[in-house]
């Protein structure tokens, strides 16, 4: 069920500033800024070999991310992502094995333009889990 890590995301003040630093260091392509309204974030990515780098920062202030570098001034690691082959058949297994999906658990369409959900951390190890549809 599980497939590839598509992403780490990294909450950060400002995602352009970040991703360039990784470019300039690792000589990574680095994408665009999109605003996700929705998710209330703004997001760059790093693009390495066999992943990517998400940074994300906050987009207005009901932002989640927001809350997170309140409680985390200098940013940190927000969430690991990984590819699902058919995201409703993942969240109804993760579901019926106890796992939490937050939200209202239909999938909304992420940076990459495909659905995803993410999953309580308390239910991976303390890891805030995202899903996406491959």
């Amino acid at each position: 069920m599980l497939g590839r890590l598509n992403h780490v995301a990294i909450a950060v003040k400002d995602a352009v500033k970040a991703a360039k630093i990784y470019g300039a260091a690792f000589g990574a392509e680095i994408s665009g800024a999109v605003p996700l309204p929705d998710h209330g974030v703004i997001t760059v990515f790093v693009t390495l070999p066999n992943t990517k780098i998400e940074f994300i920062e906050p987009l207005g202030e009901a932002s989640p991310i927001a809350k997170f570098l309140e409680r985390n001034a200098d940013g940190g690691i927000h969430h690991v992502c990984y590819d699902v082959p058919d995201i409703i058949a993942a969240r109804d297994r993760l579901v019926k094995e106890g796992a939490r999906v937050l939200g209202d658990g239909i999938p909304k369409i992420g940076a990459h333009g495909k659905p995803v959900l993410f999953l309580h951390p308390k239910d991976f190890s303390g890891a805030l889990v995202e899903i996406e549809q491959a």
